[in-house]
């Protein structure tokens, strides 16, 4: 089949639109992960806008007002998870199977909800697997695009457990300096050796960065690499692989 490719965006912030254009450019898939609101003061995306990206991507529910599960009690958790849902089909006129945990932070309780409320896969920040994993609730990344320093990486994989998959990723990480370099030869990695790369970041950080250039060059790659059927959204990888 060969590689498969998916980028995620987190956030909902207006700058998706920039996003969805970009990916629009190189032929490739992906999925936006947006909250109605930001209880951190960020913009977010307007009905219309969000509208205009779900008509060729994958809308994904990032909770209400992008809020981080943990700090809050099972009814707060339940009212985030299924009023996001909610509002967003209400807005598409269509499901809204995926879901991500704000900040990658979430406890067994919130993956009990998040099934609850009918989603079909969750995703989490994991980084440096070259699959989707083997659980619909956790799907991991392979990496963000953003300029972690190497701490970043080393704090996520003990954290986040599956070191066996993910050490020849870790290893790589290290490597480079430069977080380009970095990209690009975790990239080169999976072509040989993966069944997935999971590229995601946020478009607020990318404008602040001033890396849309750096993320359009390596979207042109990807596209000379992948095959177009092998271009998909986070839901079509799950489906796919499950």
């Amino acid at each position: 089949m060969g590689l498969m490719f998916t980028f995620s965006t987190d956030d909902g912030h207006p700058s998706d639109m920039k996003m969805a254009e970009l990916l629009s450019k190189h032929g490739l898939n992906g999925t936006f992960y947006i909250p109605i609101r930001n209880c951190e003061g960020h913009a977010v995306l307007s009905p219309s806008q969000i509208e205009e990206i779900g008509r060729q991507f994958e809308i994904g529910s990032h909770t209400y007002d992008h809020c981080y599960l943990q700090h809050v009690d099972i009814w707060d958790a339940y009212y985030q998870i299924a009023e996001g849902k909610k509002q967003l089909e209400n807005l598409l006129g269509k499901e809204v199977a995926g879901f991500c945990y704000p900040g990658g932070k979430y406890r067994q309780r919130d993956i009990d909800l998040v099934k609850a409320c009918g989603f079909k896969y969750a995703r989490t920040t994991m980084n440096l697997r070259f699959d989707i994993g083997d659980k619909l609730f956790e799907i991991p990344t392979t990496v963000q695009f953003y300029p972690h320093d190497r701490s970043v990486y080393f704090r996520n994989f003990a954290e986040a457990g599956s070191w066996l998959g993910r050490h020849d990723g870790l290893r790589l990480a290290l490597m480079h300096d430069d977080w380009i370099e970095r990209l690009f030869a975790l990239f080169e990695y999976a072509c040989v050796h993966g069944d997935l790369f999971h590229l995601w970041g946020h478009s607020r950080e990318i404008d602040e960065l001033d890396a849309w250039r750096a993320l359009d060059e390596f979207f042109a790659h990807v596209a000379s690499k992948v095959a177009q059927q092998n271009r998909v959204n986070n839901a079509q990888a799950a489906h796919v692989i499950y």
